[in-house]
This record gives structure tokens, sequence and C-alpha cells, in this order.
């Protein structure tokens, strides 16, 4: 027994030769290396303040993603998707080709056409979370965790969630621990690492 206990310590006990210590995994946050010159981004990287866009740190790699936004403060906002290729300081977004967002006034655009719009009497609030469901073809939008119905697509290429903020807008940003349930076979966005 004491031999057991003995190969336990060496083996893993102590960290010492041949032990690999764990990596913590990776979380997704909004990335300061991919964002507008006038954000600020704080939180530990969940909320968007300032002018400008951020890119999250996570790629969508994953069949169905979801995440969500919730509104601290209105003014011009706008959440979707969007390439590296973004121009991370002209908002709004979605006047090219490399975006898909949902603005604040409940147009959703992409190259600079309107996609779609949710109704006139859902148009989010401050204290409103806003959650989206991608899955490689369409962008779905839902408020308060209820169905918009109003799927937009059209984007291409690898995206990452994006948020732009201007005129005293702020935005928090929910990648896991959700305010509400997401839609059945979404789930949080995984890093390529974890997919596998």
């Amino acid at each position: 027994m004491a031999a057991v206990f003995t190969c336990c310590l060496g083996c893993c006990g102590d960290g010492g030769p041949g032990h690999a210590p764990l990596k913590e995994m990776p979380t997704v946050h909004l990335d300061t290396h991919h964002m507008g010159t006038d954000v600020v981004i704080v939180k530990s990287g969940r909320r968007i303040c300032g002018t400008g866009a951020c890119l999250a740190n996570a790629p969508l790699h994953q069949n169905k993603s979801y995440f969500e936004f919730k509104i601290q403060s209105t003014g011009v906002w706008g959440i979707g998707v969007a390439t590296q290729k973004v121009n991370l300081n002209q908002v709004p977004l979605g006047r090219d080709s490399h975006s898909l967002v949902l603005r604040h006034d409940g147009s959703i655009y992409h190259n600079n056409e309107e996609k779609n719009r949710l109704p006139a009497n859902s148009l989010p609030q401050e204290g409103d979370v806003v959650g989206l469901t991608y899955d490689h073809v369409e962008l779905n939008l839902y408020l308060n965790g209820k169905n918009m119905h109003c799927p937009a697509s059209g984007i291409r290429g690898t995206v990452f969630p994006v948020v732009y903020v201007d005129d005293s807008a702020i935005i928090d940003c929910q990648f896991s621990d959700f305010y509400h349930t997401p839609p059945e076979g979404f789930e949080k966005i995984l890093f390529e690492q974890q997919i596998f």
C-alpha cells in the first residue's frame, strides 16, 4: 500500500519530472488586439464603451454557436458577426461584406443592404438581453429569450462575434453563463481545441 501511495506522490503529487500540468481552458472575451482605436474594453473583456467596434477572441468554428449581449446603456450600437477584415473604426458596421449585424434601430445589415428587421414593438431597450445564434449560414436573434423570427445570412469566411458602440452606448458581452438558455442544439463558443 505504501508503494502505491509513494507512486502517486512521485508521479503526480509534486509536479516532479514527467508531470504535465493541466492547462486552463481559455475563455472567450472581447479581443483588445482586434478593436477600434477609440474603443474601451473593461470588466475582464466583457464590456465595451467608447466609439468603434471589437471582435471576440474566438472564431465561430463549431456548427451551432450561441452568445448574448446586454444593453447597459442605449445609444448607437450593433451586434453580430464579422471577419477579421472588417474596419473596426467605422461604425455602423454592416456597410460591407465583412460584417452582418443587428443595429440599434432593429435593422440587420450586411454589405450595405438591409437583410431583415426586428418587429417594431421588439426594439432592444436598456437592460434587455439579445441572444444570437449562428450556424455558418444564418444569424438568428432572441430578445430576452424569445425568438424574433428574423433570420439573416450572406456573410462568408471565418467569422467572430462583433459588437460596436457610439453615442454613449455600453454593451456587456456574455459568452458563457448565459442569462437565457440557448436554443436546442446551440451552445457557447468553443475554441478549436475544445471541439476535437
